[in-house]
């Protein structure tokens, strides 16, 4: 029986080590876990033995790292081989690329059967607010698919020189998501992990805006804010969804420490399964 929907999984398989190599020594200290690459099989059985079904992401990010692309295709893929680990995957479109990106989105989407589109504001150099990028959550709101967008600090290139050029200030929840939120009112957005320094404004965002939701991937429970905490169990436990950050993060580690935390039973089978089949559309 499924435990959990993973609903921010990455990859372990040689394209992603080939996508992120500058940010795998950096990755690997700052979580304090060894990332080695996996065959496909090895892969899918991680999520079949802690009993849940991965949602997996593609990466895109040329024109912000230099660095090639994992392909949607790929992802696609995996999913369709995979299906008793993986429950979608998620493409992910540099939004530099303009009409190209549009036309990706679309394919992904329609063809490739992707669950919507990931964004890493940080690795693509891009603020969400900025109007260039408009016609993208446009199309992504007409096409009736969620986005994803990272919020807060992220692993890649802390603690090296100058964070490998990598800069926080795109994934600041206030003005950038919330603005995007207001103007594409039919766009379901999630936020990704916790967004820290920046949970209070991203607490303020999921209160006020209907259709914004939140993801926990990358940030271990036992560290999460007393605030979170509190809104988690209380106000916000229809808007919230587990997922991991996989490979960084495992999910027995997950699970332990967030039934170590007080939540309410319920609230941790919304979390681990009834708001993504609901909020994402998936039938486990």
């Amino acid at each position: 029986m499924i435990k959990a929907i993973d609903v921010h999984a990455h990859i372990s398989t040689a394209p992603w080590h080939r996508s992120t190599r500058k940010f795998v020594e950096a990755m690997r200290v700052y979580y304090r876990t060894e990332q080695p690459v996996k065959a496909e099989d090895e892969m899918a059985q991680d999520f079949i033995r802690a009993r849940v079904k991965g949602c997996i992401i593609a990466w895109d990010a040329e024109a912000g790292t230099g660095e090639p692309k994992t392909p949607n295709d790929y992802i696609a893929d995996l999913v369709r081989k995979y299906p008793e680990a993986y429950a979608g995957g998620w493409a992910m479109v540099d939004p530099w690329k303009g009409q190209m990106a549009l036309q990706e989105i679309e394919r992904a989407i329609k063809e490739l059967k992707l669950l919507g589109v990931k964004f890493q504001q940080s690795a693509q150099a891009f603020f969400p607010d900025d109007h260039r990028f408009y016609p993208i959550w446009d199309l992504c709101q007409s096409l009736g698919v969620p986005v994803q967008f990272h919020t807060g600090t992220t692993g890649l290139g802390a603690g090296c020189p100058g964070g490998l050029g990598v800069k926080l200030k795109y994934t600041k929840p206030i003005p950038h998501l919330d603005d995007v939120a207001a103007d594409f009112p039919r766009l379901t957005i999630i936020a990704c992990h916790v967004s820290w320094p920046w949970q209070e404004e991203m607490l303020a965002v999921l209160l006020h805006k209907a259709n914004v939701v939140m993801e926990t991937s990358g940030w271990a429970p036992k560290y999460f804010p007393e605030s979170l905490k509190r809104e988690i169990n209380g106000r916000l436990q229809d808007k919230v969804m587990f997922g991991s950050d996989y490979p960084v993060l495992t999910h027995e580690r997950l699970f332990r420490e967030f039934e170590a935390e007080g939540y309410k039973a319920e609230v941790l089978e919304k979390i681990y399964l009834k708001n993504p089949q609901r909020i994402l559309g998936i039938k486990v």
